[in-house]
């Protein structure tokens, strides 16, 4: 799925853009070189926006979790970056995620023209690393995709780990009126990672909204994970993923995508004439 920021906007008026001082304040909080809160993980930046890098970051988070501390992990790419860096909700959304990684080849790049030799995290990874790790008494709620999706990735999960409690399952295609029975639920259930597959930007507003409906809770937008766990999509072989070809390979699956692909070139022109102000 994928959402126009205006329409995501639009369902999420409590992150409207309330101007440019409290947008500065709130990015500029993050960047903080004195913020103590993300331990072991360096924070850097890459056009206004973090990405944090160290650790483990599925210790990190469930450690966090462990410690009563909920979280929001963005999985940042150059596609979201560009979205952000033309509509301040978004970034004011991005800014205020306490782990940010670094999941597109554009951010891993970057970074590497700048010195620094960042490993691409993919989301879907992270989600993997999160799931095997969770006991028995931590739960897993899977939420978005097309309906049936979640249900078939949820089950081949259970294939894979059988101790792995599913604490609930729900499809992205969720009416308005029900959206209340579901925050209920979520309340009531506590799930220790929240997977959310709604789709960019979609999935980063909904999230924004709803943690505090499970404020211990690591929140994880996972994008198209589902569909590859149940077998709808594969993921790009090895060769692809260990090169930072991974969105080529996609574009090979889904030609659909090319103007999508735009946002790489763009990213790359803008990112790095973003620290000079240009």
């Amino acid at each position: 799925m994928h959402f126009r920021i205006e329409d995501c906007i639009a369902i999420a008026p409590s992150w409207r853009y309330q101007g440019s001082q409290q947008w500065r304040h709130l990015c500029g909080a993050i960047h903080s070189p004195s913020q103590s809160i993300m331990g072991e993980l360096e924070t850097l930046s890459v056009m206004g926006l973090p990405i944090h890098w160290g650790t483990p970051y599925e210790d990190w988070l469930l450690e966090r979790q462990h410690r009563g501390l909920g979280a929001h992990v963005v999985t940042l790419n150059a596609e979201m970056a560009m979205q952000a860096d033309n509509h301040p909700e978004l970034k004011a959304v991005l800014c205020n995620a306490e782990l940010a990684i670094p999941d597109g080849a554009g951010i891993v790049l970057y970074f590497r023209l700048k010195g620094k030799r960042l490993q691409r995290c993919p989301g879907i990874e992270l989600a993997e690393s999160l799931l095997q790790k969770l006991a028995p008494d931590q739960s897993a709620f899977f939420l978005g995709a097309a309906p049936g999706v979640a249900e078939a990735a949820a089950q081949r999960w259970r294939s894979r780990k059988p101790d792995l409690t599913i604490a609930g399952i729900q499809d992205g295609y969720f009416t308005p009126e029900a959206l209340p029975a579901l925050e209920e639920r979520l309340k009531t259930l506590q799930p220790t990672v929240i997977l959310v597959a709604l789709g960019v930007p979609r999935q980063e507003f909904w999230i924004a909204q709803r943690r505090s409906l499970c404020p211990s809770a690591i929140w994880v937008g996972v994008g198209g994970s589902f569909d590859i766990w149940a077998g709808n999509k594969q993921r790009a072989p090895a060769f692809f993923c260990n090169n930072n070809l991974e969105w080529l390979y996609r574009l090979y699956q889904e030609p659909w995508r090319w103007r999508r692909m735009l946002a790489l070139p763009r990213f790359a022109l803008r990112a790095l004439t973003y620290s000079v102000g240009l």
